[in-house]
């Protein structure tokens, strides 16, 4: 529809790609010289100043075994994943334990971290390193706002929203025995034991753990679009598109969650079944870079739901389907060598930030979207 000129509020410039992708390309050669690029998950914004966090902190602790570490990767990828959603300009955390300054999703990644690390989200005063269903269900917005020093000279937005996104989760999870407590009480890390009997010959696809987070996660939505009284998550109408199925943040766990998979012998494969992320970063890049274009520049503060919000992020996913190839050429590899995973991590995301950065003063996506902390 965009390549026919027939949507309402963007116009497509398809011959403004090329440069677009002649810049994400520069990008991934300036962060991964050697094009020895990970996978876009959560896991690299706990790495500061090339000290992985997480790992310090996973090294120094006596797992019992490979799935114990396992359900605990799960544990703090879902609960850190789910706290992600747009910070806004303004907060900043400043972390205790190593004086680090972090705004945006680092921040929000750090602060998550230290939550987990002292057992924030347990209920097992001997075990801190585990997110269960009674210690989701008594977090609240003022305790929530102490551990990410929130408050009116740091506004957090959607600080209400991602706490009661919390407490859906543990209710979520508790009535879900076949998914998350098959090994253990109910945690968001029982996922993993779910996924790894369903595994065939040790292997799984990629489509397999987000269709298990769709149907598992679903109820957490809230104040989400519904058909026959079934929540559709990040799903939303469109005037000329009817329902538009984006699911970011459902989709970024499920790329988070194949490292650890891996680490537990479960061989992820089809990684590419993931669509790339409807989120400002990415969708920002095309805008910023000419791409796409607003019909009335003027509008520039939106609802998640408006048409324009919900056209440009499925743009975004189309794009990042047209750029990736174009990416990989650019720096002679292959699908196989660099999925989409590779090209969001090295890639479109970073560049959406760079370019942010040269184009406004706060590094700011191109459109103000009104966040409940719950969608990106």
């Amino acid at each position: 529809m965009a390549e026919a000129d027939k949507l309402q509020d963007w116009k497509l410039n398809l011959e403004a790609l090329p440069a677009c992708a002649d810049f994400v390309a520069e990008i991934v050669r300036k962060r991964y010289p050697t094009l020895d690029v990970p996978l876009h998950a959560r896991w690299r914004h706990l790495v500061f100043g090339g000290r992985d966090l997480w790992a310090d902190i996973s090294k120094d602790t006596q797992w019992r075994d490979a799935d114990t570490k396992a359900r605990a990767h799960f544990d703090l990828a879902i609960t850190s994943v789910l706290l992600d959603a747009g910070a806004g300009p303004m907060w900043r955390y400043k972390d205790p334990s190593s004086d680090l300054v972090a705004a945006r999703s680092e921040g929000l990644a750090l602060a998550s971290l230290r939550l987990f690390e002292w057992g924030g989200f347990s209920a097992e005063p001997t075990d801190p390193l585990r997110a269960d269903a009674e210690g989701l269900a008594r977090m609240d917005e003022t305790a929530l706002a102490d551990v990410f020093q929130a408050n009116a000279n740091n506004r957090l937005e959607g600080l209400a929203g991602r706490a009661r996104l919390l407490n859906r989760l543990g209710q979520t999870i508790d009535a879900a025995p076949h998914l998350f407590a098959l090994r253990d009480a109910p945690r968001p890390g029982g996922l993993f034991d779910f996924l790894k009997s369903q595994a065939i010959a040790g292997a799984l696809p990629a489509s397999a753990i987000l269709e298990a987070l769709l149907a598992g996660l679903g109820p957490i939505w809230e104040n989400r679009p519904a058909l026959d009284g079934v929540s559709l998550g990040d799903c939303w109408p469109h005037p000329q598109l009817d329902h538009v199925p984006l699911h970011k943040l459902s989709q970024w766990l499920a790329y988070s969650l194949i490292e650890p998979l891996e680490a537990a012998g479960v061989r992820v494969v089809d990684i590419d079944g993931l669509t790339g992320l409807a989120e400002y970063r990415n969708g920002g890049l095309f805008i910023d870079m000419s791409v796409l274009e607003l019909r009335d520049p003027r509008a520039l503060v939106y609802n998640v739901s408006d048409p324009a919000v919900v056209s440009w992020r499925s743009l975004t996913v189309a794009l990042l389907d047209r750029i990736a190839p174009l990416v990989r050429e650019r720096l002679g590899v292959s699908a196989e060598q660099f999925p989409l995973a590779r090209v969001l991590e090295g890639g479109t995301w970073a560049a959406g930030r760079e370019i942010a950065r040269r184009k406004r003063p706060d590094g700011g996506p191109p459109l103000h979207i009104h966040s409940d902390g719950t969608v990106f």
